[in-house]
């Protein structure tokens, strides 16, 4: 089999999506075994270093009464918000001192599933040489799905890290690797 340390190069870059504590076991939006990524997604991260290509982390960073919410009209329970514990990456994972982070979910007008809607990630992968995006994260068939689209109609190169990430829905989930591999993603 082969690893991370393998497949990455300097020119890639690993992107994580929305490992935060909220949608893990025990969160407020949990996801079923999201925190059974997090080793994977180490790995990966540990590679990029190794290959000094770079590490996006993304985060939802919701306001206390975002329209997401069920109780402001959405179909989602209240979840990461803004300095709270649930809000927090997963404890266990590695975060590096040089990894981007992107903050999404921060509008009062729109939701921001994609880690490239309205973040500028697209003009800094640009500025940082990035041609090909390793994307893992939660979840797969929401903000994974959002940002695997949008990095692909940024004209980037994208391989989904298939055991690195899980679906709110399992039926959604296989819909979506579907609808990213047909957009030309590559799945891994």
């Amino acid at each position: 089999m082969t690893t991370p340390y393998e497949k990455i190069e300097k020119q890639d870059a690993v992107m994580v999506v929305d490992v935060q504590k909220d949608f893990c076991p025990g969160g407020a939006l949990a996801v079923n075994e999201g925190d059974r990524i997090v080793p994977v997604i180490n790995d990966w991260i540990d590679a990029a270093f190794l290959k000094q290509a770079p590490v996006y982390l993304s985060r939802d960073w919701h306001p206390w009464n975002h329209l997401s919410f069920a109780p402001y009209g959405g179909k989602w329970p209240p979840h990461c918000i803004q300095d709270t514990d649930g809000a927090r990456f997963h404890p266990d994972l590695k975060c590096p001192e040089n990894a981007v982070i992107v903050t999404k979910g921060v509008r009062f007008d729109q939701d921001q599933y994609s880690a490239f809607d309205q973040t500028g990630l697209a003009e800094q992968l640009k500025r940082d040489g990035v041609q090909r995006l390793w994307v893992g994260g939660l979840a797969l068939d929401v903000c994974v799905l959002h940002t695997v689209m949008d990095a692909l109609k940024a004209g980037l190169t994208v391989r989904l890290l298939r055991e690195a990430t899980r679906p709110v829905d399992a039926e959604d989930g296989r819909a979506a690797v579907e609808k990213m591999s047909a957009a030309g993603a590559t799945i891994n």
